[in-house]
């Protein structure tokens, strides 16, 4: 199959993968549904475990093939509180076709203690409260305010350009402290990342479980950029992954089987190319 670059095509991801040849994604950036009953518009997210599990092991097996030897997967994925077994469940079947070189967190919502804030700043009365918080309706778990990104390589010994997203050391006596001359340092495996807010003028179209185009932004930027790379998203759904190669200035292909996701998708591209060059998003 030829592929079209910088294209969402309407199919099942596992059957578009039977298609293609081996070794033609950079990177592998998605979050698929987490089986929580969602209300999708054209798929069904309660599956049996069993059946979801093997869903996911024919992903990940199938995406194995397709990715470049020296290829990054981010899975980015997330349970329900009564249920913390399944993202662990899930990456042991991603395990038996890859090796896990890396867990990152993404943190959608902290809590900071006034004590732990420059008092000379800080305007807040109590803690400092970040990011997106959903209150849940029991005493028994606790509110899930993270979700995990699993860095699936073939070897787990791929090289990452850690430092293009990287954080300022927040003193330069760190600099001669860690024998330095470069002013950031390793952003770590904990990743704070806001829900967008507002992503342009296009109208918005209802998606139960999108991710922020930053959180793959910044995976794509991990792994590495050069000249030709190709980024693919099993689970395009209304276009962050592809928002974000375009930001990056790299291409990508998706794939999904809500036809609507894929036009709203379209629209918000064709949006973000006209304001690219005046956004920045570090």
């Amino acid at each position: 199959m030829k592929l079209e670059k910088n294209t969402i095509y309407l199919e099942d991801c596992n059957k578009f993968m039977e298609k293609l040849d081996d070794s033609i994604f950079d990177v592998i950036v998605t979050s698929p549904p987490y089986n929580l009953n969602k209300k999708y518009s054209t798929y069904s997210d309660n599956r049996e475990r069993a059946d979801y599990l093997s869903w996911m092991n024919e992903v990940a097996k199938q995406s194995q093939r397709v990715l470049k030897d020296n290829g990054s997967f981010f899975l980015n994925f997330g349970d329900k509180p009564s249920d913390p077994w399944m993202s662990f469940d899930v990456a042991r079947e991603f395990g038996k076709y890859y090796q896990l070189q890396n867990v990152i967190h993404w943190i959608k919502h902290i809590s900071i203690p006034k004590s732990y804030s420059d008092t000379k700043t800080n305007e807040h009365n109590g803690d400092i409260s970040m990011g997106h918080f959903k209150p849940i309706n029991t005493n028994r778990f606790l509110n899930q305010c993270h979700e995990y990104i699993f860095h699936f390589t073939k070897n787990g010994n791929v090289n990452l350009d850690k430092l293009a997203i990287g954080v300022p050391y927040q003193h330069e006596s760190n600099l001669t402290r860690w024998k330095t001359k470069n002013n950031k340092r390793d952003r770590g495996n904990v990743w704070f990342i806001r829900y967008d807010n507002k992503q342009g003028a296009v109208k918005p179209i209802k998606h139960p479980a999108e991710f922020p185009y930053r959180l793959p932004y910044l995976c794509i930027k991990l792994h590495g950029l050069k000249e030709d790379m190709l980024v693919y998203d099993p689970f395009m759904g209304i276009g962050n992954t592809a928002i974000a190669a375009q930001y990056l200035n790299v291409s990508y292909v998706g794939t999904d089987i809500d036809e609507n996701y894929i036009k709203h998708a379209n629209d918000r591209l064709k949006e973000v190319k006209d304001i690219i060059n005046q956004q920045k998003i570090e």
